[in-house]
């Protein structure tokens, strides 16, 4: 028997409007958890058994308003912009319970928040982050990019050649922090697709100020606008492949 999840596609979403809502996804997987716990307390056979007929996880992508997001574990000063200059431009900013730094969500990324009981499918939270950057790998290979993972960091990086770009520098295209209570994840991935990079520019995003780094996005690498509509769809059947678990 496989996990069940949900779909959904929230569209244009405020930040806080979309973490309301992951938080409240959290709390009713949570709180079924420890429902079917305690109904089957005697037996680990009979709860694995429950927790895959009865639990439902969420996975939710969506297209935030122009943000600025800090990690639990990044430094404010990677953030480049005053309450001020952040008001002129139109950007807003959290500091949030996610692991990693600073990053960006807006316009062109999919954003995407699974909402996983990890003891419907393993509780590894390292291979948990490995199988979310899987999933960017093996969506990006459909468009002849090759992803890839370098140790010291979370996330997904494009190598080769590409004319505006130094042949030197790495190049990033899906960041991931994520957070965990009680084996129930939330938060997830920004994967740029037609995402306008200058609004990197005000951060030091991901906290890495290496020379030899920078980001990307599907649509820069390709020379073109992408469909994202057909990208999410990518993204769902590899998501369901790597995780192994069907939809709703």
């Amino acid at each position: 028997m496989l996990p069940t999840v949900i779909y959904q596609d929230l569209g244009r979403i405020s930040y806080h409007k979309a973490w309301d809502y992951q938080f409240d996804l959290l709390k009713q997987v949570i709180d079924k958890k420890l429902i079917i716990k305690n109904l089957h307390s005697n037996s680990l056979t009979e709860l694995n058994v429950a927790l895959l007929s009865a639990q439902r996880s969420h996975l939710l992508f969506c297209e935030h308003n122009h943000v600025y997001t800090l990690g639990k574990s990044g430094s404010i000063e990677h953030l480049l912009l005053n309450e001020t200059q952040l008001e002129a431009q139109g950007i807003e900013f959290f500091k949030i319970n996610r692991g990693g730094d600073i990053t960006y969500h807006g316009e062109g990324q999919i954003t995407g928040y699974p909402i996983f009981d990890m003891e419907c499918f393993f509780t590894d939270v390292h291979r948990y982050v490995r199988s979310l950057e899987e999933v960017i790998i093996r969506t990006i290979a459909e468009y002849g990019l090759k992803g890839y993972r370098i140790k010291e960091y979370t996330g997904v990086w494009v190598e080769g050649e590409h004319p505006s770009v130094n042949s030197d520098k790495k190049r990033k295209i899906c960041a991931i922090g994520v957070h965990l209570s009680r084996w129930v994840t939330m938060h997830g991935f920004a994967f740029n697709v037609n995402t306008d990079l200058n609004y990197y520019n005000h951060i030091v995003p991901c906290g890495i100020d290496d020379a030899d780094k920078t980001v990307t996005s599907l649509a820069f690498e390709l020379g073109k606008e992408i469909d994202v509509t057909e990208v999410k769809e990518k993204l769902k059947r590899h998501f369901s492949e790597v995780f192994e678990f069907e939809f709703q």
